[in-house]
């Protein structure tokens, strides 16, 4: 595979997690401007609910089956790839369609013992609906990334955001309320995993009935018996068992102070807290995108025992991370309450867990990098048994904090959890890659973000959220556009102070000019720009 295609289809994978994240906060502001934050909190506690179902029903199998299409793709062997096909779609159905009675039968259980709530059985027992679907979904997204399909990926994803968010809001405005949402979720992935096995029949079967296996013997062909099975069983597991419980682990630190919550709170404080998650979230995109590209760059550096480069690589990951995601991240905390004002009015009473939360997704940004760098240096288990401690810490924490501060209590908990999960993988990552960071750099671009951010939190914003509520026309569009200016100030400030300490590297700046030439009719403002940086950058 060449590097040009690699670049092609992370370029590609990129675009559409932008895209689907927008989709993602398009469902959400959606069901929160709908339902209100009563049924919005009973809507947030039933999203982790399908998350874990999903994932568990998939057992990490779409990675492995990613894996081995690819590993026999390349060697040729068609018939080894019908049949893990044929395997892995029946082993992710049987558990879709177990976890789903699971599910349906432990609906009032949870409802009533763990939440105290007659109002969640109902939606619970409609999430029982999601899983067998959404396990066809994923299983069909692993078939199409084994073979680089990025495409075939995107189109999916926009199947499922498109007709997800249609049926939910059509659904919850026919008077369905918060089940009318979780149906409309469901009827969303009915039709997805249609059209994901119509791509597949149409372009993926076709190709593999077609291509003779060089490994067949026409007529002789060995059949594949079921102890054959049951050992292709046992691969993909003994592969995706680790990628599972990793994934786990991550959700588990998204959602354990959301159930926490729910547990000791009435259920409006879960949509409160519930409705900055997306907005805390937004810089993981960015480090998604890093961690996917720092993955095979630290594999390739290290193949070649070439340390100076595996130190360069390591370094690039932290800082092209820090330089954008800290003060995003800090910008997000000061400007939480006009943020909230705008996107989800009525939803105010969750700016300090939103400030909070904002802090958390920055450490847990940088835990990506260092987990990605993990699994480039051949050391998986060291994120797999961090994210173990940081749950347990997170549980403990949230149990001892939400009784006495609330949703902010639950915010802290995560933030601490996940501090203590970007220290401990980040320190043995960089023990086992036997490099260090430099610190220096990392500095200037914390002393920039600071001073950025102090600097915003004197400039007035409650223009922006009390014209929410005055009759004056277009109120919500200029305080829209007033805190958008007010991003560009900050931004401004942040680029001139980091320049003016010695922040701003000439790679940096090479990078900078690079995505302005892939953004059309930007590019000449970003030629600007990025001249006049090089002038300063060191």
């Amino acid at each position: 595979m060449s590097d040009t295609k690699i670049a092609k289809g992370s370029i590609i994978i990129l675009l559409g997690s932008l895209i689907f994240r927008v989709g993602g906060f398009i469902y959400r502001f959606s069901m929160a401007y709908l339902l209100g934050p009563a049924g919005y909190g009973i809507f947030t506690l039933t999203l982790p609910l399908i998350s874990v179902l999903q994932l568990s029903a998939e057992g990490g199998i779409p990675p492995a089956i990613a894996k081995y299409i690819a590993q026999y793709d390349a060697v040729d062997q068609k018939d080894m790839i019908k049949q893990i096909i044929k395997t892995s779609f029946k082993l992710v159905l049987t558990l879709g369609v177990l976890l789903s009675i699971a599910m349906y039968i432990l609906a009032e259980p949870l409802a009533l013992n763990l939440f105290h709530n007659p109002a969640v059985i109902l939606p619970f027992k409609c999430v029982a609906l999601i899983t067998p679907f959404s396990v066809i979904t994923g299983e069909l997204k692993g078939i199409f990334l084994g073979y680089y399909e990025m495409n075939y990926i995107n189109v999916t994803k926009a199947f499922e955001q498109s007709f997800t968010i249609l049926f939910a809001v059509l659904l919850v405005l026919a008077n369905f309320y918060v089940a009318g949402a979780v149906i409309g979720t469901a009827i969303g992935y009915v039709i997805t995993g249609l059209a994901a096995f119509i791509i597949f029949r149409k372009y993926i079967w076709v190709r593999l009935k077609n291509d003779r296996d060089k490994s067949d013997l026409s007529d002789g062909a060995e059949k594949f018996t079921l102890r054959k099975e049951l050992s292709l069983v046992k691969m993909l597991l003994f592969f995706s068992i680790p990628v599972y419980l990793t994934s786990l682990g991550e959700l588990f630190m998204y959602d354990i102070g959301t159930w926490v919550i729910g547990a000791y709170l009435p259920t409006e404080w879960v949509g409160y807290y519930g409705i900055g998650s997306p907005i805390a979230r937004i810089p993981l995109m960015i480090s998604m995108s890093v961690a996917t590209a720092i993955l095979p760059a630290t594999a390739a550096a290290l193949s070649t025992d070439n340390r100076g480069l595996l130190h360069t690589y390591v370094n690039q990951a932290f800082r092209y991370v820090t330089i954008v995601v800290l003060p995003t991240s800090l910008g997000i905390a000061v400007l939480a309450r006009p943020l909230l004002s705008l996107l989800f009015p009525g939803y105010e009473l969750g700016t300090g867990a939103l400030q909070i939360l904002a802090v958390g997704m920055l450490f847990f940004t940088i835990y990506t990098v260092s987990a990605s760098l993990a699994q480039g240096i051949g050391k998986p288990i060291i994120p797999m048994i961090s994210l173990a401690i940081a749950v347990v810490v997170e549980l403990g924490l949230s149990l001892l904090l939400i009784p006495s501060y609330g949703i902010n209590g639950a915010a802290l908990a995560t933030t601490i959890a996940t501090f203590v999960l970007m220290a401990t993988v980040a320190w043995r990552t960089l023990k086992q890659a036997n490099t260090g960071l430099e610190w220096g750099n990392l500095g200037k671009i914390a002393v920039a973000s600071i001073i950025m951010a102090v600097i915003l939190f004197f400039i007035p914003t409650n223009l922006a959220y009390t014209a929410s509520y005055v009759g004056i026309p277009f109120s919500q569009i200029l305080a829209f556009l007033y805190i958008l200016i007010i991003c560009f100030i900050g931004a401004v400030i942040y680029m001139a102070i980091l320049t003016m300490i010695g922040g701003v590297k000439k790679t940096d700046v090479d990078a900078f000019l690079k995505l302005g030439r892939r953004l059309g009719p930007l590019a000449p403002l970003f030629d600007r720009i990025g001249s006049f940086l090089m002038k300063y950058a060191t």
